[in-house]
């Protein structure tokens, strides 16, 4: 999924922030979306029937308290019928007529590619449910060391059920040779190495500042260094640069315990940076489940159950050290991070099916 840059204004407010309408327009649909919430409720949708509909979906056994009635059924059907025709570009100017909102309003719905942004808020509604044996009764980390290829696949390869492989990185040579001034020189000497991460792959800036990696590498070498009194930093990004991927895979090899006919994904997932908060909490949509392997420093990984298995399932913490891989099902656990004061954190990864 390609990034998308906002437009934002100068502080001096000389520009316009292209945003600020279909922000607006946004702002106004969740507002009604909350209202036909409150007023389905009112009708007669308790909260049980609303969980029977959706652990129904989920193919998961549940009975509700009382027997469902026509009428809270077809005001259901009514609810999700709006919510769908909504989601139409069409039905923009019905949209319109009732609420009020001006033509500008409906000239920014008419002119996006999306109704709504591919946000937490349209993606969590969108997901599929988690199957809670994956967190049942789960109350440590699982911690393993020499597992081999089957009992990986029995216990944790496509259970969605998280583990950590200790010193599972012996005879890498990126044990050695990952750091800040390798992945600069590589990405800045390799032919359109930065313009195709830009372009075709993912960043994620976290907290800082930076819009692209060409941004990260070209920093100070005292903010690079974590001197006392610069800013902090924590990156992330996703590798599709043929070259790129060719000269990474040098340096680590596929995980040993891994089944011996899965397909690992073309694309290699990095993530660097210096002490505090790493990634903040959310889940992945990327359809498989993955590795990290931890090349240098120290992370904490905390685990959150989704909301449908929280009754069942709590939340988990591990902490990552160097030479340790870290498997799970992203698009199952929320999952955040934490940097470890030290060495600074160089992780990388990818999928496995």
């Amino acid at each position: 999924m390609r990034n998308r840059k906002e437009n934002n204004g100068d502080s001096d407010g000389q520009k316009v922030n292209n945003n600020d309408t279909s922000n607006e327009c946004r702002e106004k649909f969740y507002s009604k979306l909350c209202e036909l919430r409150e007023r389905a409720r009112k009708t007669g949708l308790e909260k049980d029937f609303v969980a029977h509909v959706f652990r129904a979906r989920g193919n998961l056994k549940f009975q509700p308290q009382e027997q469902i009635s026509w009428p809270k059924t077809i005001a259901m059907a009514l609810t999700v019928s709006f919510l769908v025709m909504a989601g139409v570009a069409t039905f923009a100017g019905v949209i319109i007529k009732v609420t009020g909102w001006d033509e500008e309003i409906y000239a920014s719905f008419r002119e996006s590619h999306c109704l709504l942004d591919n946000g937490g808020f349209t993606i969590e509604i969108a997901r599929p449910l988690t199957n809670c044996d994956c967190c049942r009764n789960l109350k440590e980390f699982p911690i393993e060391r020499n597992i081999s290829a089957d009992d990986f696949v029995r216990k944790y390869a496509y259970t969605a059920v998280p583990v950590l492989i200790k010193d599972a990185t012996q005879n890498w040579t990126a044990m050695r040779n990952f750091s800040f001034d390798f992945f600069k020189n590589l990405y800045t000497t390799t032919k359109d190495a930065l313009t195709v991460i830009e372009e075709e792959c993912q960043f994620f800036p976290y907290k800082t500042e930076f819009e692209t990696l060409a941004d990260v590498f070209n920093m100070s070498t005292e903010r690079a260094n974590f001197t006392p009194g610069e800013k902090p930093w924590y990156v992330g990004w996703s590798n599709c640069h043929s070259d790129v991927a060719t000269v990474l895979r040098q340096h680590y090899n596929r995980p040993y315990f891994l089944p011996v006919d899965s397909e690992s994904s073309q694309v290699d997932w990095i993530f660097m940076g210096g002490p505090g908060l790493g990634a903040f909490v959310h889940l992945d949509y990327v359809q498989r489940p993955s590795w990290q392997a931890q090349i240098s420093g120290q992370k904490t990984w905390t685990l959150i159950p989704t909301p449908e298995c929280e009754h069942v399932c709590t939340a988990l913490n591990v902490t990552v050290s160097k030479g340790d891989i870290i498997v799970l099902d992203t698009n199952q656990w929320y999952h955040a991070t934490y940097i470890h004061p030290g060495e600074i954190s160089i992780t990388i990864g990818s999928e496995y099916n």
